[in-house]
């Protein structure tokens, strides 16, 4: 070797930092994948809450009027022809799947609302181990499919 060169190295290092460059990106698309699903089971968790909650407010309704509603408003109990409104529900809580108040709304065959449904057409994660009163979401397809429905006369035991 000639006096005053150095032999060149650099090639090495930059493979072996394009090598580091790929492995965090495939770590990071790895992370989001996952974070990504979290959050999907979190939103089927509140979207099975908010659906009892509908569920159960319709219920209170039929109970007290002995019909069902005609709009998700008249669950917030502010129709003026009561002494003292009764709340059955707090607020019309939105869809957590498609973050609105656009819910598929359950007819009962004489007029009514008799229960909702999301309008998301994502397939669940979740498809076994559902309270007893919602067994029939382990044959779902898609969101739609969850229908949280009111039935008179049918005792729903609630499971904490």
């Amino acid at each position: 070797m000639a006096r005053g060169r150095r032999p060149r190295a650099g090639g090495f290092t930059y493979i072996g930092l394009l090598v580091l460059i790929a492995l965090i990106g495939i770590l990071l698309a790895a992370a989001g994948e996952v974070a990504a699903t979290a959050a999907q089971r979190d939103r089927e968790a509140q979207l099975q809450w908010v659906g009892h909650q509908y569920r159960a407010a319709i219920g209170r309704y039929v109970g007290l009027r002995r019909a069902y509603p005609q709009r998700l408003e008249d669950l917030l109990g502010t129709e003026s022809d009561a002494p003292v409104p009764i709340h059955h529900l707090r607020r019309l809580y939105p869809d957590p799947m498609t973050n609105a108040v656009d819910w598929v709304l359950l007819r009962a065959p004489g007029g009514g609302i008799t229960g909702v449904a999301s309008s998301s057409k994502r397939r669940p994660l979740k498809t076994a181990h559902f309270d007893d009163e919602d067994k029939d979401f382990e044959i779902a397809s898609d969101y739609g499919d969850w229908k949280f429905t009111f039935a008179p006369g049918v005792v729903r035991p609630r499971t904490p």
